[in-house]
């Protein structure tokens, strides 16, 4: 779960990550929390929301971003001053970081107080030595004091786990592991509320799906949202205008967290906008031979939260296989390469024709695989939707088979496995759903090699009106309107 205090000062979900940083903060030593997750999802403000209830004392720092000319002296000058500033101090000119964490020890030595160290890859990211003070630091100073809480924060996921995490200096110290995702989608619909006002409140549910396929359930993002207009009108204003905060959202991202690698990171995002890809396919596409390297970078992008590795499970086993596809499950990095950059220099010559975002209101066009994604990313929705036993799913994923001599090529938008049943989920975003999905589904059911002591179920997840007849077919199991993803958490 995700969250986000609003402009009402309203706090929105996160019940069970704020009920695991208070079990760590009521054991009777200190605790080291580790936080990560994609920028803008939430992670400062969960932080700085918990620190607020249960601690006297609350000290943030936060690293200068990636830039050329930075070094490890600017770090150090900012940390010096965001550490003075808050405990009024005289300026301060500290040579180390042994010196900044003693320090910092010194000055909170027996308060009850959470210490916040937001961005730490940054701060970090020009002394190589930076983790091992910090490490011992922790291990002679910090942790003495077992009424303080130590908080490492980052946007760059990869950075965490290999510096913190995996990493022999931190092995058995941290006491909790967040990783933050985007709001559920019925909590998406509370903050709808929570921040909108009565006009969130009486926004209809086709105009809230419009701006989750854009924004995805990104808080920050859903802040931005001007309630009381159209979905349309808001689409425009911050990503089809000049100053919108989405327009230059995407650089910024890669920018910040990728730096200088930041191009064949674009370039690998990039050969996903139009679906699924397998390994071989993506490093064909960018013209490079597969490589371990690469596969190195696909997992950057997974662990930050913008690809998502999809793998195939056997129906015989319920094991999981080799053969997987990475699928783009960021939607608004997908919105922004294959609809906003196109027109970008439209855009910044003030000459966009913005009827071409009007045009949305047919939206099924272009908006499938955003559909998609929400459903996807929401998948614990889809189980309680359907009444799946937990004990008895063996998984829950998109599915695609090669053909062979032996098989036909398939592709299922989700298929959930379960000691007892099959589910065959097809997920579809039309103005009108045609009975021809009927068909198309018992297709894919009969491409499928499942076990004769299950039952093969067809479900439709669907935003549309439905043809004539077709609920009354009863040729689907279940029908799941999307709305129904969107009522608030009860």
């Amino acid at each position: 779960m995700s969250s986000v205090t609003t402009n009402r000062h309203a706090f929105v979900g996160r019940k069970t990550e704020l009920a695991q940083l208070r079990r760590t903060a009521r054991l009777a030593k200190a605790g080291l929390i580790v936080c990560r997750g994609r920028r803008r999802i939430g992670k400062s403000t969960l932080i700085e929301h918990f620190a607020r209830q249960e601690f006297q004392h609350f000290y943030e720092f936060q690293g200068l971003a990636p830039r050329e000319s930075l070094d490890n002296r600017h770090q150090l000058e900012n940390f010096s001053r965001q550490l003075g500033e808050q405990f009024r101090l005289p300026p301060l000119q500290l040579h180390s970081w042994h010196e900044a964490f003693a320090l910092l020890a010194r000055l909170t030595e027996g308060q009850r107080a959470l210490i916040f160290l937001d961005e730490i890859s940054w701060m970090a990211s020009r002394d190589q030595d930076f983790v091992g003070q910090l490490k011992i630091a922790w291990d002679t100073r910090f942790k003495k004091n077992r009424r303080l809480i130590l908080v490492l924060c980052g946007s760059v996921s990869s950075w965490i786990d290999k510096n913190i995490l995996n990493s022999a200096d931190f092995l058995g110290r941290v006491s909790l592991s967040l990783d933050l995702h985007e709001l559920p989608l019925d909590q998406c619909s509370e903050f709808f509320t929570a921040v909108g006002g009565a006009p969130g409140a009486r926004m209809s549910m086709t105009e809230r799906t419009r701006i989750l396929c854009v924004t995805g359930g990104v808080p920050r993002y859903l802040e931005e949202i001007e309630y009381g207009a159209t979905a349309e009108r808001n689409i425009i204003d911050l990503c089809f205008s000049r100053g919108g905060f989405l327009l230059d959202e995407f650089d910024k991202i890669f920018n910040d967290i990728f730096s200088a690698r930041a191009p064949i990171y674009r370039q690998l995002v990039g050969t996903l906008t139009e679906g699924s890809r397998t390994f071989s396919e993506i490093c064909a596409e960018i013209g490079v031979a597969p490589s371990g390297i690469f596969s190195e970078y696909l997992e950057d992008l997974e662990a930050a939260g913008f690809v998502r590795r999809d793998y195939v499970y056997s129906l015989a086993t319920g094991r999981r296989g080799k053969l997987s596809h990475y699928r783009l499950k960021d939607n608004y990095l997908r919105f922004y390469l294959k609809y906003i950059e196109p027109a970008r220099e439209k855009i910044d010559a003030g000459i966009f024709d913005s009827d071409a975002v009007r045009s949305f209101a047919a939206f099924d066009a272009i908006m499938g695989l955003q559909f998609q994604n929400l459903v996807l990313n929401n998948i614990p929705l889809v189980l309680e939707s359907l009444k799946v036993n937990l004990s008895q799913l063996r998984s829950a994923s998109p599915y695609f088979q090669h053909q062979t001599r032996r098989q036909k090529a398939c592709q299922i938008d989700l298929l959930i496995d379960t000691k007892y049943a099959v589910y065959i989920c097809e997920i579809k975003l039309r103005t009108s759903l045609p009975l021809s999905i009927v068909d198309e589904v018992a297709e894919k059911g009969a491409r499928l090699k499942v076990d004769r002591t299950k039952s093969l179920r067809r479900v439709l997840i669907y935003l549309g009106e439905l043809a004539p007849g077709l609920e009354a077919s009863g040729a689907f199991d279940h029908l799941i309107p999307f709305e129904k993803f969107l009522q608030p958490a009860a």
